[in-house]
């Protein structure tokens, strides 16, 4: 007998394979994809070493093949991190279910019931860049939601991805979830056929660059989600406490410089500058930040002076714009010119001040008195996040289950047809709601 070739199946099916998975994994009960997500946690525990082997490799290799600073820091899967990850997968378990939730529940007519019901978007397309946790919490979000999910990670953490799509997919074998709900992709080549199968895909979720994000919304029909640069500030107002001013720009700069949400650029009133500036300076050298600053800056401090394209810049990195400006007002222009409507911050003990920032702000989140490393997922208790979209329509900002959804109505009737409620003896509709 002549064995049978293995065949790898095309693009287009396991798209279709993910369909069918999702349409299966969008009736399961909110307790069968909770047992499917503590099964995932449990898998990923035993098999941390195993994990841990295949990020160093991604590392070391990127590492030769000079990987940015930036990305290394987002790509390295530290065991904090990684538990980090596991543990947010049992969180997403104890978030409520997204689904079958009825939004409006509306009597049309005696016996004529209209419900709005959240349901399922079907199936998403995520592609991401290093960090090989995104892969874990998209998984967990999707399967809580009932979505199935085709992720594409970067080909610096390949060998991550490929481990951790492996032992989800092993551990769905003893659940109710088929293992074709989650996918995964290898090649950059898959990506444009990935965007071609608005047949099958109803959300793409880019994550990477801002040159990266376009070319996504240019060359599909399928709905995108996701957001460019994070380009964010802060702004040290007149009315500023320093004691706190100081720990909040250490924190927003400091604390994960890789990150989308720490801040880029630091703005702050002419009337404090004088005083203020050195020693916000000490403090962020004192932490290796390079500043650079604008033509006010740089008269009361010994750094670079920035340009015009630093404005616009997302370090990504220990380097910092310093802008001296006039009032609350210049900063606002200026955020909003330059910012990419992520996170922006004031600090400020004048109220009214804080409320024009506030309403006047174009971005998804705007802080009074806090870090803007605040705007993260897990941090606004959605156990995690599929992404972070600074689009104007909603979701907006970190984006969890909530945004993983949509409705459907459904209407219930005995008999009713429209032809009653047309004419001149046109029956009137009640409209109460239930």
């Amino acid at each position: 007998m002549v064995a049978l070739e293995s065949v790898t199946p095309t693009l287009t099916e396991i798209a279709r394979n993910t369909r069918n998975a999702a349409r299966q994994l969008a009736v399961l009960s909110t307790e069968e994809r909770n047992e499917a997500l503590e099964a995932i946690a449990t898998a990923l525990k035993a098999s941390i070493a195993e994990i841990q082997a295949a990020n160093l490799a991604d590392c070391e290799r990127s590492e030769k093949e000079g990987i940015p600073k930036a990305l290394y820091a987002r790509l390295k899967l530290g065991e904090t991190k990684l538990n980090s990850a596991i543990a947010g997968v049992r969180d997403v378990a104890q978030l409520a279910d997204p689904t079958g939730t009825v939004q409006i529940h509306r009597e049309l007519d005696e016996g004529l019931i209209l419900k709005r019901v959240t349901c399922p978007l079907g199936v998403l397309g995520i592609i991401f860049e290093a960090r090989p946790e995104a892969l874990i919490q998209i998984t967990s979000l999707a399967i809580k939601s009932g979505n199935g999910v085709i992720l594409k990670g970067g080909k610096e953490a390949i060998e991550s991805c490929q481990i951790l799509t492996q032992i989800i997919r092993q551990a769905l074998k003893s659940t109710k979830v088929d293992p074709n709900a989650v996918q995964l992709l290898t090649t950059r080549e898959e990506i444009r056929t990935l965007l071609e199968l608005d047949e099958y895909v109803d959300l793409i979720i880019p994550r990477g660059s801002n040159s990266f994000v376009r070319y996504v919304q240019d060359n599909t029909r399928i709905p995108v989600l996701g957001h460019a640069d994070g380009i964010c500030h802060l702004y040290v107002d007149r009315a500023a406490d320093l004691t706190k001013a100081i720990p909040i720009i250490i924190d927003a700069k400091v604390g994960y410089p890789a990150a989308c949400n720490a801040i880029e650029t630091l703005l702050i009133h002419k009337d404090i500058a004088k005083d203020y500036l050195p020693k916000i300076a000490e403090a962020l050298q004192e932490k290796k930040v390079k500043l650079k600053g604008c033509d006010r800056t740089v008269t009361l401090l010994n750094i670079e002076p920035a340009t015009e394209e630093d404005w616009q810049t997302e370090y990504s990195d220990l380097i910092l714009a310093l802008k001296i400006v006039d009032s609350v007002a210049e900063a606002i222009v200026h955020i909003n010119q330059y910012g990419s409507k992520h996170t922006d911050a004031i600090v400020t003990e004048d109220k009214e001040t804080a409320t024009t920032f506030l309403e006047r702000v174009d971005a998804a989140g705007v802080y009074h008195n806090c870090s803007t490393r605040f705007a993260d997922g897990f941090r606004y208790g959605f156990g995690a996040e599929v992404g972070i979209s600074t689009q104007q329509m909603p979701p907006r900002g970190p984006v969890g289950l909530e945004g993983l959804v949509t409705y459907k109505y459904q209407v219930i009737g005995n008999g009713h047809i429209v032809a009653t409620y047309s004419g001149t003896d046109a029956k009137p509709f009640t409209h109460r709601d239930i």
